[in-house]
């Protein structure tokens, strides 16, 4: 699962920002940051604070203090390095001199989602591609251009180089990439359609983002999801869904607005799915990139895996 958290890099250091859950309103301070960002030990909390390392709101916390519900908690902790693990399997859809692209298995994250983690997509591309340390945004997401949540299986692309780097990220934001999902619902989801809305993230979870019909205050964005239904089985549907740029969770929240979670995503109101064990189900099966004047263009496509296409059953409709 994604963080209810963020990383930002700075010099030699990780910035780490949250909001305070409902369930953390009135705990010390030192307790919030334990639960709010995993993998930190108690010792290394305490001298994060003996450091002045932690804020709330902008303000140095101590870490006696009491943290408010809704407040933003913030972190500068010092850089924990990813080690290269080729232990971990990894299956490569495309691979240039500029980019390679993988297909991440659901269960694995992309990047360490805590300080003390390693095993990820990004240390199995470290092991068999070490020119990817120091490329991208953040020392423990080595050439990662972007990222699946752990539960989603699918296509995600490295650049081997800050060039290449920053080439795609233009792109990205110039909505240059096209990328599609493959998703899994309950029957009765429309033929097709798009769903627009503001996303931002939920008061009520942090794990959760949440669509408004007029912007909230704080963070948010407007999306745009496109979907159609590919086929539909004795329960369930798949449906394959795009976006040009897309903001955390966003199909997911914007599968749940218009009542259609997805199979087995219990975070957003999704149907029981045993079978899918530990995931949900949605897939990034599809990335392409025409390229620019100084980089090949390129597409990969990532099979549906089998326990997404047994809920479906086959069934052509």
């Amino acid at each position: 699962m994604a963080p209810a958290w963020k990383r930002a890099s700075l010099a030699g250091s990780e910035e780490l920002r949250g909001r305070v859950s409902a369930e953390l309103h009135e705990r010390r301070a030192d307790d919030a940051v334990l639960k709010t960002f995993p993998g930190f030990s108690r010792q290394e909390v305490r001298q994060l604070f003996e450091d002045g390392r932690v804020r709330a709101d902008g303000k140095r916390l101590k870490k006696g203090e009491r943290v408010q519900r809704g407040q933003e908690l913030a972190v500068d902790a010092p850089s924990a390095p990813i080690a290269p693990d080729a232990s971990i399997p990894l299956q490569v859809l495309f691979e240039s001199a500029d980019y390679v692209i993988a297909d991440k298995p659901a269960g694995l994250p992309t990047a360490p989602l805590a300080r003390t983690q390693n095993r990820s997509l990004a240390a199995a591309l470290l092991a068999r591609y070490p020119e990817l340390l120091g490329v991208g945004f953040r020392p423990r997401e080595p050439g990662l251009v972007h990222r699946l949540d752990t539960e989603t299986s699918g296509v995600v692309l490295a650049a081997r180089s800050e060039e290449a780097f920053r080439a795609a990220r233009a792109a990205f934001e110039s909505h240059g990439f096209e990328k599609r999902y493959l998703a899994v619902t309950l029957n009765g989801v429309p033929q097709a359609g798009i769903i627009e809305t503001v996303l931002g993230p939920d008061s009520a979870d942090p794990r959760r983002v949440r669509a408004f019909l007029e912007p909230p205050e704080g963070y948010s964005k407007a999306c745009v999801t496109r979907y159609r239904a590919l086929e539909r089985g004795a329960r369930f549907t798949l449906v394959e869904l795009s976006v040009e740029r897309a903001f955390r969770h966003q199909i997911r929240a914007h599968l749940a607005h218009i009542g259609f979670p997805i199979a087995g995503d219990a975070l957003y109101g999704g149907p029981p799915a045993p079978e899918l064990l530990a995931r949900h189900a949605l897939h990034g099966s599809y990335i392409a990139w025409a390229g620019d004047a100084r980089r090949a263009g390129f597409r990969a496509e990532a099979a549906l895996p089998a326990e997404l296409r047994a809920l479906v059953g086959g069934a052509a409709g």
